[in-house]
């Protein structure tokens, strides 16, 4: 094949496999990738993803990670929402899941199709492949917009014309030099919507985000207490933060996404605090297989759950988190002890605090209740 059909050819495969968007980029496309990632890193910007910093050198540049690479072929899959997810925040004893994590797990699927893609594609156009879907240190964002998909908004996320804020991303990286597409230019303009959608004002400046700051690092990546200034702002968000991306006008144009597997599960549209406050390992692994949400792990889990239920102004749900404040994760414990300061009268939260203060055996978890006295 000619690198021109080559190109056609595995365009056709990615639409046989549903994808939304399709492009090439060249491996040399993205030149201030890696000194504008140093400067991030180096603000400390990436808090506890220790792996940023240690994979830098190969995320850089496409050929820091595969030296061979002649293109990379970036693919788009649409898994826009039938609602708009803010809807869900008005709720305040259930929670909210993040759209992306509502089905099944996105790095599974599109991986699956990928290497369907470049099991047709090597045999017919030759060359070597591969394949990559968020876990590789490769910047599929700036990526994307090299190879015309969209560009990068303010709230740094990929923004399509077509799509809106709705894409997920992966990577067919090919030691073949394919023609490289068009980048897309910014369309942002002077529209901030989604900066100043941001709970937690995690946008220091346009295009530019800090991780520390925001609630989808916060409930997920981040291993420790959630910071105080920022678990009222959570409100009831779980598991993720969709505020920023819904709020991109763009999103008009945005289509409800056709891959079933992605659709949103009955069970993770806005669960009940409650019920999810009662999984155990085995019912938290059960509940969560094949998601996203599994990886996280039950104690980070629960600790979003008990910051939703303190948020949640329902003293109701004061019972599932006191019964919680006797969990082994410090973790729990100490999200437990929050969430009981606002729910329960001062009376007896201190009543409370008489009996389990003396003997908690961890500092952070005793600093909680001596905080919230």
């Amino acid at each position: 094949m000619t690198p021109a059909s080559a190109k056609a050819y595995i365009r056709n495969l990615a639409r046989e496999e549903g994808f939304d968007a399709f492009g090439v980029a060249a491996p040399d496309a993205i030149p201030l990738a890696a000194p504008r990632l140093a400067e991030w890193i180096a603000s400390g910007a990436h808090g506890d993803m220790d792996w940023m910093p240690e994979t830098a050198p190969r995320r850089g540049a496409p050929r820091g990670l595969w030296p061979e690479v002649g293109a990379l072929v970036m693919l788009g899959l649409n898994y826009g929402p039938e609602l708009d997810p803010r809807e869900a925040l008005a709720a305040r004893t259930r929670g909210t899941i993040s759209v992306y994590a509502r089905g099944d797990d996105y790095h599974e699927l599109i991986k699956g199709k990928l290497k369907r893609i470049a099991s047709r594609f090597v045999p017919r156009a030759g060359g070597d492949v591969k394949v990559f879907v968020d876990t590789a240190p490769l910047m599929e964002k700036p990526l994307a917009a090299a190879a015309g998909l969209g560009w990068q908004g303010k709230h740094t996320n990929l923004v399509s014309r077509e799509k809106g804020s709705w894409l997920f991303l992966g990577a067919i990286a090919t030691t073949l030099a394919l023609p490289p597409d068009a980048a897309e230019v910014d369309h942002c303009g002077s529209c901030r919507a989604c900066l100043d959608a941001c709970p937690t004002a995690a946008f220091p400046a346009p295009y530019r985000i800090d991780a520390r700051r925001c609630i989808s690092y916060l409930t997920i990546e981040h291993r420790g207490p959630i910071p105080l200034e920022f678990r009222e702002p959570m409100g009831n968000r779980i598991y993720g933060c969709d505020d920023c991306l819904a709020a991109c006008p763009w999103n008009k144009f945005a289509a409800l996404g056709r891959e079933a597997r992605l659709a949103a599960r009955e069970e993770n549209r806005a669960p009940p605090l409650a019920e999810l406050a009662r999984l155990d390992e085995a019912a938290f692994r059960a509940r969560f297989t094949k998601s996203p949400i599994k990886r996280t792990g039950r104690a980070r889990f629960l600790r979003n759950v008990l910051i939703a239920i303190g948020n949640s102004g329902d003293a109701g749900l004061a019972g599932e988190a006191e019964r919680l404040v006797g969990e082994e994760s410090p973790l729990i414990r100490g999200a437990a002890v929050w969430a009981l300061s606002r729910l329960l009268a001062p009376e007896a939260f201190a009543a409370l605090r008489a009996r389990h203060l003396p003997a908690e055996p961890d500092p952070e978890v005793a600093a909680e209740w001596r905080a919230a006295a």
